[in-house]
């Protein structure tokens, strides 16, 4: 019972412990469901015999296909030793065949490799000719003169430059001949296609239109490119400056005279030589068309050299390292300075003419005022065109050369005419007035002031430069009138030199670089004018009788002693002082009157004026100091007991006048 127990638990035990998520059991279970066999005893062991018969079966199966596969498998073994047998035979055949066929193919190997390097040869052939060989059409193209300088020029020439430069790559291979042989080659291109361009670019500035940018910016390419021979680029702006030099001196000439050098004429055109009555605008014209030519012809020469000056600049450069012998190799190329020499030898034709007709105009002028009009008008473009050309340059030397002829010819003219106006000049006149001879170099130098006055000078040398004038046409002048002066009495002359200098000043300040000559003159003025009233001054003193008085009572001081001197003194005895008392008396009413009249020549009479009311304010303080030394003299006389014994009459009775009448009736 036991053992069943035991049988029972075991398989219980077998049973729980299968695990029913392993497939082949989950498998046997979906096979036994499908079945729909129920669950009996009988059916059990049913079931259990027709799976084993079921296996059996299935073994029977297997073993006969296994016996079929293995039938197959001896056919197959016998069909690979056939195989065998017959790829031994290949295999010999083989090895037979290569020993006889070895040699032909090392040479068919050889052969494979020598054409594999012909063809690499080859292609670096072609590269070479490509890269280094020009073409008989772009030679043609670079060489002959009967293709046009174009955009295919200078890409051959271009082409030729990187050839040549590529040369001495192959200078430093194994063996230099082929380099130096395409280097020679490429030269002889190189200095051909400059030469075409050089003689293009001669033939273009021949008929060279400034005006027209698209040809300046071919011809400035072209430049560009010829300036990488400085020898050719030197020559070849010679040539150009030549012709242009040619250009604007016919440009002159037609203004001038309204025809060219080559028969033709400007009908729209006026003539200078026709059109300017007189020579300021004469040589006014010929200097405005000759700074419109200049500034043209530098503006168009700007925009044909200054606006590539950087390229040109390397293009010489570059030059100068395959021309050492040039004589440009040690200088920097300065874009401003070669357009300044361009220009200079440009209009140094127009420079010559000009200085001849100018030079010819100025000999054929008398008038001192117009030469120097001329020689301002000169001064005014030469300033002018300082700011566009150097100094050191043809126009600019000769402006400097005219300006100076004329200044020369100005003062020659004033030496003449100052020496006439001088043997002139004999006679004051007798309203003692400025001469004429001055009112006339007056109004002439007011010409010159205005002309100097509309010129650029400088501020700061204006004065400077104008002091000159005044030597040459003023000082001369005023020379002779103080010469003439001193022939006279005074206040005459005194007179005289005050009204040509206060003349003379009024016209000097209405400008302002005559100050100094201004200062001179008011010096003179105020010398004249205490000469004046000094003579003022002893007109009242003589004419009231007060100067006896006046020159007995200086030498005295304020001392008792010489007070008690002064009634003793012959001016001072009683009647002597009543005389010169009746004396002031008479003069007082009529003395303002009978000073003006001293004066009444001078032409300024606000000054007449002041010089009288300043000798009448000297006159009051000496009659102040005689009134004073009486009046204290008179005190003394009245202390005296023995003076009032004597009954001794006061000087002040004799003498009553006041200092406050005489300031009345002198004010």
């Amino acid at each position: 019972m036991s053992q069943r127990s035991n049988a029972l638990a075991n398989k219980l035990s077998s049973v729980l412990s299968v695990s029913y998520a392993d497939s082949e059991i989950r498998d046997a279970l979906h096979f036994l469901d499908s079945t729909n066999t129920e669950n009996t005893p009988d059916l059990r062991r049913k079931l259990r015999w027709d799976l084993q018969n079921e296996v059996i079966r299935c073994n029977g199966s297997i073993v006969k296909d296994f016996g079929q596969v293995a039938e197959q498998l001896k056919r197959i073994g016998a069909t690979i030793s056939s195989l065998n047998r017959c790829c031994e035979d290949m295999r010999r055949q083989v090895a037979a065949a290569r020993q006889e066929n070895a040699p032909v193919l090392e040479e068919a190997s050889t052969l494979l490799a020598q054409r594999q390097d012909l063809e690499r040869k080859k292609q670096l052939l072609n590269a070479f000719n490509k890269h280094f060989v020009l073409p008989d059409e772009e030679l043609m193209v670079l060489t002959s003169t009967t293709e046009p300088v174009n955009e295919t020029f200078f890409a051959v020439l271009a082409r030729v430059k990187q050839v040549h430069a590529d040369c001495k790559v192959l200078l430093g291979s194994e063996n230099p001949r082929l380099g130096l042989e395409l280097m020679e080659q490429s030269s002889r291109h190189l200095n051909n296609g400059y030469q075409k361009l050089y003689r293009w670019i001669q033939k273009e500035f021949k008929t060279l239109d400034l005006e027209n940018p698209q040809i300046n910016a071919f011809i400035r390419r072209s430049l560009r490119t010829l300036a990488e021979r400085p020898t050719l680029f030197e020559s070849c702006l010679g040539g150009f400056s030549e012709a242009r030099e040619h250009i604007l001196s016919d440009g002159f000439y037609t203004a001038l005279t309204g025809s060219s050098t080559h028969h033709s004429n400007d009908s729209m055109m006026k003539p200078i030589e026709l059109h300017a009555h007189d020579a300021l605008r004469y040589i006014g014209d010929m200097l405005a068309w000759t700074h419109s030519a200049t500034v043209s012809e530098r503006e168009a020469l700007e925009s044909l050299f200054i606006a590539e000056g950087e390229e040109m600049a390397k293009g010489i450069q570059a030059g100068r390292h395959s021309e050492p012998w040039s004589d440009m190799h040690d200088e920097s190329f300065d874009g401003r300075k070669a357009l300044d020499d361009l220009v200079n030898q440009n209009m140094i034709g127009v420079a010559r003419a000009l200085q001849q007709r100018v030079q010819q105009a100025i000999q054929g002028q008398n008038d001192p005022v117009t030469v120097y009009k001329i020689a301002n008008l000169i001064g005014f473009y030469r300033v002018t065109l300082t700011r566009l050309l150097r100094v050191e340059s043809s126009i600019m030397e000769t402006l400097s050369l005219l300006e100076d002829s004329a200044m020369s010819q100005f003062e020659a003219l004033q030496s003449d005419h100052t020496a006439t106006v001088q043997a002139e000049l004999t006679q004051a006149p007798s309203d003692l007035n400025a001469p004429d001879v001055l009112e006339e170099t007056l109004t002439q130098l007011k010409a010159l002031m205005a002309s100097h006055d509309s010129s650029l000078t400088p501020a700061a040398s204006r004065e400077a430069e104008f002091e000159p004038i005044l030597s040459h046409t003023l000082k001369p002048v005023l020379h002779a009138c103080e010469s003439l002066a001193k022939d006279l009495d005074v206040p005459a002359n005194d007179i005289l030199l005050l009204n040509c200098h206060l003349t003379t000043k009024k016209t000097l300040q209405a400008f302002d670089f005559t100050t100094s000559m201004i200062e001179q003159l008011d010096a003179s003025v105020e010398s004249a004018t205490d000469k004046l009233i000094d003579y003022q001054h002893a007109f009242f003193l003589h004419v009231s009788g007060l100067h006896p008085l006046l020159a007995a009572l200086i030498p005295l001081t304020d001392s008792t002693e010489d007070l008690s001197k002064i009634p003793t003194l012959p001016p001072f005895e009683p009647n002597t002082l009543t005389e010169a008392s009746q004396t002031l008396d008479d003069f007082l009413p009529s003395a303002l009157m009978d000073a003006s009249e001293n004066l009444k020549r001078l032409n300024d009479t606000k000054l007449a004026g002041e010089i009288t009311s300043e000798a009448a304010d000297r006159f009051c303080e000496d009659f102040e100091f005689v009134e004073g030394r009486m009046g204290a003299a008179d005190d003394m006389l009245m202390a005296d007991e023995e003076a009032e014994r004597k009954e001794a009459r006061p000087l002040r009775d004799l003498y009553p006048r006041t200092s406050g009448e005489i300031r009345v009736l002198l004010s």
